[in-house]
């Protein structure tokens, strides 16, 4: 079942790798031939979905296993689903629709696996609404030792708040049991607004509707603000016309800007100029759909992005700090900054472990070395106690990241535990959970 490696990049182009050998197990019987083969050999295991992380998370000198074989709907039970670990996010409108259900909460990108986004902690924005992860009621997972284990609320129970974020270093997701909800539509309005009124207001604006979020383009004054409001399945939809929503969602957000972010990375003294345009081509809009069509956007312009979790009520603070801060360094960035919320949660590697949280991404065109940039925004970030997210570049290691995670000794502990021997190891958790 091992063959030969191959060379594998992520999506982002900020990961380069050359397993030795290469699985694409189609059942947990297989999983298990895998792991048991490479434990014998001595080599290391990481699973792969979509490759939508921009660390090495998934990156592995001895087998890549790729997961997307596993995948589709497992088992129904009420509102509680299990799925394939290697389903991806775009999968399951189709495969939730029929039974009248949807994910409570969503980020604007589907393409990753779902145990790759639950294993990160991709997350969305609202208020009261928590990341992807809090959703998983159970998991199974493939340990070091070859073993199928159960995790649910009833079995090994106190291994959930691990095991629901656990970065792969735990084992091998092979599924997941999602609280779903039953199916809603959303009404989104999205308006350009002055971005100090914005900040001013955030705490009420970020509270007042169900799903908040803004985009900020550096060297402008305006922030692009989404509002979503839930609404009942039955609602009508209102939708653009055709003509109108191929303007706003391709010839703008990805044929006119990947030729924008081109010329920028060409003349970066065009960047100032080409943002203050976009900002005036940028077109209000109230629309109405089923819940994942306004949750998710078609992004296919390639970037780098590093992103970070901090106290909610410190957002404004911190943006208009990375706003001197690119005044101050005279960069030319073209990509919007995205700042979103989530609620308080209990998993013990979650962004917002213990609280109500804030969350602030910056991003390059990944033709852009984007290391100055984000080390100097991490920098900020980390004076408000910012926690990065798992699968988005930062620079931090495990004693920094202890000071930040109340759990993170727990964590340790649940690792040493299910993994003792290190199988499931590469230099990123070496990095961040230490040996």
């Amino acid at each position: 079942m091992l063959e030969p490696g191959a060379v594998w990049r992520n999506w982002g182009r900020s990961q380069t790798v050359t397993p030795a050998h290469t699985a694409r197990p189609t059942s947990v019987d297989e999983v298990v031939a895998v792991i048991a083969a490479a434990r014998d050999r001595g080599l290391t295991v990481k699973a792969v979905g979509a490759g939508h992380s921009f660390t090495s998370i998934a990156a592995t000198d001895g087998v890549q296993l790729d997961v997307s074989a596993l995948d589709g709907v497992y088992a129904v039970d009420g509102t509680r689903v299990t799925l394939g670990a290697g389903t991806n996010l775009y999968q399951l409108p189709a495969l939730l629709d029929p039974l009248g259900l949807a994910l409570t909460n969503m980020g604007d990108i589907d393409r990753q696996t779902l145990a790759g986004a639950t294993s990160t902690g991709t997350h969305g924005t609202g208020a009261v609404f928590g990341g992807l992860a809090t959703q998983v009621v159970g998991l199974t997972l493939v340990t070091a030792d070859a073993t199928i284990l159960t995790i649910n609320e009833e079995t090994n129970a106190e291994l959930l708040p691990a095991a629901r974020l656990g970065l792969g270093a735990l084992g091998i997701v092979v599924d997941l049991t999602i609280q779903c909800v039953p199916s809603f539509a959303l009404r989104a309005v999205e308006i350009p607004e002055p971005l100090e009124a914005v900040l001013d207001d955030f705490a009420a604006r970020s509270t007042g509707v169900d799903h908040f979020e803004f985009y900020w383009f550096p060297h402008t004054d305006t922030a692009l603000t989404k509002s979503n409001t839930r609404l009942p399945v039955e609602t009508p939809p209102v939708r653009q016309s055709a003509v109108s929503s191929w303007i706003d969602d391709e010839l703008l957000s990805n044929g006119v800007f990947a030729v924008t972010c081109g010329l920028g990375r060409l003349m970066p003294g065009m960047v100032p100029g080409i943002n203050r345009i976009a900002d005036k081509l940028v077109a209000q809009r109230d629309v109405t759909d089923l819940s994942h069509r306004i949750f998710v956007a078609d992004r296919r312009v390639r970037f780098r992005e590093s992103e970070y979790a901090i106290p909610r009520e410190n957002v404004p603070e911190a943006l208009r700090a990375i706003r001197s801060l690119v005044a101050e360094k005279g960069w030319k960035i073209s990509f919007p900054i995205e700042v979103r919320v989530a609620a308080a949660d209990e998993n013990w590697l979650s962004t917002a472990y213990g609280r109500e949280s804030g969350y602030i991404a910056v991003h390059r065109y990944y033709r852009e070395d984007p290391t100055e940039y984000f080390e100097a925004v991490e920098a900020i970030m980390r004076g408000f106690e910012g926690r990065p997210h798992w699968g988005k570049m930062h620079f931090q290691n495990a004693e920094s990241l202890a000071a930040v995670y109340p759990r993170f000794d727990d964590f340790r502990a649940v690792r040493d535990q299910l993994d003792p021997d290190r199988l499931f190891t590469n230099d990123y958790l070496r990095k961040v959970l230490g040996s």
